[in-house]
């Protein structure tokens, strides 16, 4: 489903906005009904959260970023659009708004990742290689950060059969500068996406929020290799988190690479030493239908009234209860008796105004 040229570009611009994240997104269309909307509304709602100035992205911004991924030969996609990754639709903070090189198509496969050590061994990268030909070779669409090392190996051994890179930077940044002509493999033969704006360099915030796509497109996340602060395992902690499988590969106790992959085993992930071992855990979940993703058309819906002396109590209560340590919502809600619309339309204005930050498990707290 191509969709429309207008809805594209308001979703770009929400998602675009300033202190607007992809919960913070959910949560606008479900109260105004649609991005534009949104729109409309979030300059009020941050100056409600005491913002002083809020910024909403400029639509001949959003039209000229359309307008260069399209040289570029690529393209926006929506979370309702038909290549969306399927299980990536299932989690609560999947990107609204992917740009994609490539091939867009690939995305419906069914997906699992691949990703380890970027001070790879040479074993280490072979292995990587020949386990992701062999995962292809199944049906599968292999995913990975096109990091050094494993990363890449993981993409060079997929890329008969289809790989996906997941970028923390714009998708028109290559990152690492010696991947360049696997970049551009991957352009032609694969498919590249990111969540980021164009010529957006990678930083180390980046590539968390890139992770949790890698793992959130996956019905399975593979490590390969892995040192205790690797980022791979915060992507297999995160395919945990999202009901995923990890699974990982023991190494030799002496190797520092390995210790993360044989502490995950030890924490119950998956050991493996083939393809066919992943096969074997995947197989029996693979026969159920996936789960419909909840649908995000909010057309025609009115935002909840709320009666302004319960808004005006509401937000010195939340704010007093907040602090630097994360809550849940459900706590908030149970503890200060006001009304859900209301609890969560607070909440929207403190984030809005850059006052408040959200974690997994539907926790926030005071920046």
């Amino acid at each position: 489903m191509v969709q429309p040229k207008n809805k594209t570009l308001d979703w770009l611009r929400l998602f675009r906005s300033q202190n607007v994240g992809p919960i913070t997104f959910y949560k606008l269309l479900e109260r105004f009904g649609s991005a534009r909307a949104a729109l409309d509304a979030l300059p009020d709602l941050a100056k409600s959260g005491g913002a002083k100035a809020f910024k909403v992205f400029p639509k001949t911004d959003a039209e000229r970023e359309i307008e260069e991924l399209s040289k570029l030969g690529g393209r926006i996609i929506l979370r309702n659009d038909e290549n969306y990754p399927p299980l990536l639709s299932q989690i609560t903070d999947g990107p609204p708004v992917l740009s994609v090189l490539g091939h867009p198509h690939l995305l419906k496969k069914r997906t699992i990742a691949v990703v380890g050590a970027r001070n790879a061994s040479l074993n280490g990268k072979n292995f990587a290689r020949h386990i992701s030909a062999d995962l292809g070779a199944a049906g599968f669409l292999v995913a990975s950060g096109m990091a050094r090392g494993l990363d890449a190996a993981a993409h060079e051994g997929a890329m008969e059969s289809g790989t996906v890179a997941v970028l923390g930077g714009g998708i028109d940044v290559i990152y690492p500068r010696d991947n360049t002509a696997l970049y551009e493999e991957i352009k032609e033969r694969g498919a590249i996406i990111s969540e980021v704006p164009l010529g957006t360099t990678p930083q180390a915030r980046h590539f968390p929020r890139r992770n949790r796509i890698i793992s959130g497109m996956a019905r399975g996340t593979v490590v390969v290799e892995a040192s205790p602060k690797s980022g791979s395992l915060i992507t297999a902690r995160m395919a945990l988190e999202q009901g995923r499988e990890v699974f990982a590969v023991p190494g030799s106790p002496n190797d520092p690479r390995a210790s993360g992959c044989n502490q995950l085993i030890k924490d119950g992930a998956n050991l493996i030493q083939n393809a066919e071992d992943i096969l074997d855990v995947l197989n029996p979940i693979l026969s159920s239908p996936l789960r419909e993703p909840k649908p995000l058309e909010f057309q025609h819906k009115n935002p909840t009234k709320i009666d302004d002396i319960e808004l005006n109590s509401a937000r010195e209560v939340i704010k007093e209860m907040l602090s630097p340590s994360p809550v849940t919502v459900d706590e908030i809600v149970r503890s200060c008796q006001f009304s859900p619309a209301a609890v969560s339309l607070v909440l929207l204005e403190l984030e809005l105004a850059g006052r408040l930050e959200r974690h997994p498990g539907n926790r926030v707290s005071l920046i």
